[in-house]
């Protein structure tokens, strides 16, 4: 068994696909649109889904913006350097909530951006 994908809910496809290929850097795998249920999948993700888990951004057609909620935490992505990433993430356009430092109670050190839907992104330091 393994971990295929992670299921994300976007307001704007176009805007979430923007953030995740250009500003985290991840490939635009596949995308179908299904109109007879007024739905649209797109995954993406850092290498083929044969052998690497993925992110699905579903974008109902008829839903500009979702509730969060409080159950789900954040995805994570480990980078070479957290500190880098932040910037990288900033001059790109995207939205750094928690700079590099290390974790609280630990010393790993994280980082947290955010996407355009307000999902938590985390950058771990190797």
């Amino acid at each position: 068994m393994r971990i295929l994908h992670t299921m994300l809910r976007v307001g704007n496809l176009d805007r979430s696909l923007e953030f995740y290929t250009k500003v985290l850097g991840m490939k635009l795998l596949r995308r179908k649109d299904y109109p007879e249920g007024r739905f649209t999948l797109a995954f993406v993700g850092y290498g083929d889904e044969s052998s690497h888990a993925v992110i699905e951004l579903t974008h109902n057609w008829d839903t500009s913006s979702y509730d969060l909620g409080n159950g789900f935490g954040h995805v994570a992505i480990e980078v070479e350097d957290a500190r880098k990433a932040c910037e990288e993430t900033r001059k790109l356009g995207g939205k750094v909530v928690r700079e590099a430092g290390p974790m609280k109670h630990g010393t790993t050190v994280i980082a947290f951006a955010e996407d355009p839907d307000g999902y938590r992104i985390e950058f771990i330091q190797r």
